[in-house]
């Protein structure tokens, strides 16, 4: 019997990380669960799954919380109370399936107290990659990609040499404005940017998805799992989704992984690795789907994926900055205060006011977290005037 965290347990990845666990409830316990707002739903995870601890985002809701669940649950809150239960004793393997950054303290958290962690959370890795991969080599800690893309490259990897990688090759759906022109992208709205044409995702990610900053993300997520040079990772376009991603080797050999656009075969393979377990999961059948198809990316239409692998080139706290204007250029987005263009103008404003701090510890990638989102606050207003003039 495992025992399983799941921190962001309510979201797209999170529930689904549930429903794998479902299929295997004599090999899974559930020790620990944690979400932010969405507490009914929590609550009903609770009242299933009766976890020792509990987290929930703010500490003012934790009266109203615990009228939702047995008494016999403990309540924590906040970052300091997902750290918690990613320390637990009892905990075997820390799901981070949180969106953002806030993930990035948990996981340093759980490799320290020796976790291995099933990793949903790009971005602790984007803002922090070398210090958190260096701290698990350390810790003697494995790190278990989750996102379907990075699975697929660490399933392709399987008693391969590293160092005969001649590139890695991550694939895209080119999310629903895929065709789009950059004049057309003018007017999309939000609801047209969230209607994702092959992924059920979080409202982030599916912004991310759109604007092809979730696979500059996954660039630089790629190049600390892997360990290869930015350079060495290309992008292609696969409106299908089912060729996940691929590996090319020095002797021009390819290999691919494919499967259906589901994220539980690579949650599941992340909690069962080295092992292959039946699940019952629907099949892919190639015939059905007919065609694959490939085409390069067009960065003169979607610039954030260009301004992820300048961050990732520049190093430093530089990434980390990238990530938090992005998150909060995205937050703006949903919030109806900037357009769609306005996302990368933003992202690269920001990062033209930052000086890279290199080497930088743990205190200095959160400072410039915090600075990059207080930034992107103040340049907005400018941004905004500046693009609707143009």
């Amino acid at each position: 019997m495992k025992n399983i965290a799941v921190l962001g347990s309510t979201g797209s990845i999170g529930t689904q990380t549930l429903e794998v666990l479902d299929r295997f409830p004599d090999r899974f316990r559930v020790t620990g669960l944690a979400a932010g707002t969405s507490l009914q739903k929590l609550a009903t995870q609770v009242q299933r799954y009766r976890p020792q601890v509990v987290s929930i985002g703010q500490a003012d809701n934790i009266p109203y919380f615990r009228s939702l669940i047995p008494p016999d649950v403990k309540v924590v809150s906040g970052v300091q109370g997902m750290s918690e239960i990613a320390r637990m004793t009892e905990v075997d393997t820390v799901v981070t399936s949180i969106t953002g950054t806030l993930g990035l303290l948990p996981t340093v958290e759980a490799i320290n107290a020796g976790k291995n962690i099933a990793l949903a959370n790009k971005e602790t890795l984007v803002a922090a990659g070398e210090t958190v991969v260096t701290l698990a080599r350390q810790k003697g800690v494995r790190i278990l990609p989750v996102d379907s893309e990075h699975s697929a490259i660490f399933q392709c990897l399987n008693g391969e040499r590293t160092s005969r990688i001649s590139k890695l090759i991550l694939t895209a759906s080119g999310g629903p404005f895929r065709d789009r022109t950059r004049s057309q992208l003018r007017s999309v709205t939000v609801a047209q940017t969230l209607k994702h044409p092959n992924w059920d995702m979080g409202r982030k990610i599916t912004v991310d998805s759109a604007t092809m900053m979730n696979k500059g993300l996954e660039v630089i997520e790629a190049r600390w799992l892997f360990d290869v040079e930015l350079q060495d990772i290309e992008v292609l376009i696969h409106p299908q989704s089912i060729v996940h991603s691929m590996v090319e080797f020095a002797d021009g050999s390819v290999i691919a992984q494919m499967g259906l656009p589901d994220m539980k075969v690579p949650i599941q393979y992340a909690l069962t690795y080295p092992d292959r377990w039946e699940n019952g999961f629907p099949r892919l059948n190639l015939a059905e789907v007919g065609q694959l198809s490939f085409e390069k990316p067009r960065p003169e239409v979607f610039p954030c994926l260009g301004l992820a692998y300048e961050a990732g080139r520049q190093g430093g706290t530089m990434p980390a900055v990238m990530n938090a204007a992005n998150e909060k250029a995205v937050e703006m987005f949903l919030d109806g205060q900037i357009g769609f263009l306005d996302i990368p103008l933003l992202i690269e404003k920001v990062m033209a006011n930052h000086t890279p701090v290199h080497s930088p510890g743990l205190d200095d990638i959160l400072a410039s977290d915090i600075w990059a989102r207080e930034e992107a606050e103040s340049a907005a207003g400018k941004i905004i005037k500046t693009s609707r003039t143009i």
